[in-house]
């Protein structure tokens, strides 16, 4: 019996030694090529490091491959803007932000699919089980693939008119969406439960004050499943919760779009953002920021806001360059694509456009977190 419990034990030791070895992040390839595709460009990517699958949006085709680069399907015939991408590690799906509205970008979408429908303005969260994308051309709404549950919070913001400094603005706090998701702890602890975290777009509107901080809310997604309803473009569902789990704001300075991209670091538990350069000269306008996801978010009033009476504000990290309250980094690339593998290593994407269309050179990297440079490359 002795013999026995110590072969299991040992059997036990070597398939957790696999497994560690699997996922590894350092052992992972250093880059992995995307593309060119007909469709716009590259928006979010996730992996699944267990079954060893990366998974890029490309604004309106979701694509599944090994970690070679090789297509094992895709998912088209999507009308709005799926954006940013996390894997739930807790029920091996994969999560993307889903947007449908009329302004510049959705119009731009339906020319872009030679598509004449009308479509209601519409926030979901995009919930794809992944084990059923099997074949390239599979269908969004047709194939079973998919389900969506519906952001009231989103759609309330994005539809309201606000009293701001500058006079009567269209969408509190600037909000022209959603697009940056990923999963991790509350704000304010190391670890334990993992919400979906979502990050607001933000228009780049110069010419008023209260849209100069990122919007993050969380959700606690194991209770969603009595929303999940499967997407019909022609009846948009208005399933979802009645508001998220949690509101939080992080100061960085107005920035174009918003959180295009949104990760979790574990190791140095910070919340990662991604995003395109702002124009307020006001602003240092970094294109990177890290907000401290292990300090407790301070409760008050928001700069520029008189709507809102006070709020929960997470600080950025004391990290990168600083001018004046704002720290962050001039770092270019995770706009795009932008994935935690664990313990500081992230995969990042550099997109480029061709006459074949458009695709992304995914490259490892570490965070680092100096003045200089956010990231290193892993070679």
């Amino acid at each position: 019996m002795k013999r026995l419990y110590t072969l299991a034990l040992t059997l036990a030791a070597i398939a957790f030694s696999t497994i560690a070895i699997a996922q590894n992040p350092a052992t992972l390839p250093r880059k992995i090529e995307s593309g060119p595709y007909k469709a716009g460009h590259i928006q979010g990517i996730a992996v699944d490091a267990e079954q060893k699958y990366i998974y890029y949006s490309y604004t309106t085709m979701l694509i599944k491959t090994d970690m070679q680069g090789n297509i094992v399907g895709t998912v088209t015939g999507l009308l709005g803007h799926l954006g940013d991408l996390g894997f739930n590690n807790e029920d091996g799906r994969l999560y993307g932000s889903l947007e449908y509205k009329n302004d510049a970008i959705g119009q731009g979408i339906l020319r872009m699919e030679k598509s004449s429908r009308k479509l209601q303005n519409a926030f979901y969260i995009a919930i794809f089980d992944v084990d059923k994308i099997t074949r390239e051309g599979m269908d969004a709404e047709k194939d079973g693939i998919m389900t969506t549950v519906y952001l009231p919070t989103v759609l309330d913001d994005y539809l309201a008119e606000v009293q701001t400094a500058e006079g009567k603005k269209e969408h509190r706090l600037g909000c022209s969406g959603i697009d940056g998701v990923t999963f991790g702890p509350k704000f304010g602890k190391r670890g334990g439960k993992q919400y979906l975290t979502v990050g607001y777009g933000v228009y780049g509107d110069t010419e008023r004050s209260d849209n100069d901080y990122q919007v993050l809310l969380q959700y606690d997604v194991r209770k969603w499943q009595k929303y999940e309803r499967a997407l019909s473009q022609d009846d948009m569902h208005q399933q979802g919760p009645a508001k998220p789990a949690g509101q939080y704001f992080v100061k960085t300075g107005n920035t174009t779009y918003g959180v295009q991209n949104l990760d979790y670091d574990a190791a140095s538990h910070s919340w990662m953002m991604a995003v395109y350069k702002g124009n307020k000269k006001s602003f240092p306008n970094y294109t990177f920021f890290a907000a401290d996801g292990a300090a407790r978010p301070v409760t008050k009033a928001l700069d520029g806001v008189p709507y809102i009476k006070k709020a929960k504000v997470v600080a950025l990290k004391a990290a990168g360059k600083q001018q004046g309250e704002i720290r962050g980094w001039d770092w270019g690339v995770g706009s795009t694509g932008m994935c935690s593998l664990g313990e500081g290593y992230f995969y990042l994407s550099h997109n480029y456009k061709i006459e074949a269309g458009q695709g992304s050179i995914i490259r490892l990297y570490r965070f680092t977190g100096n003045e200089k440079q956010a990231f290193e490359s892993v070679e």
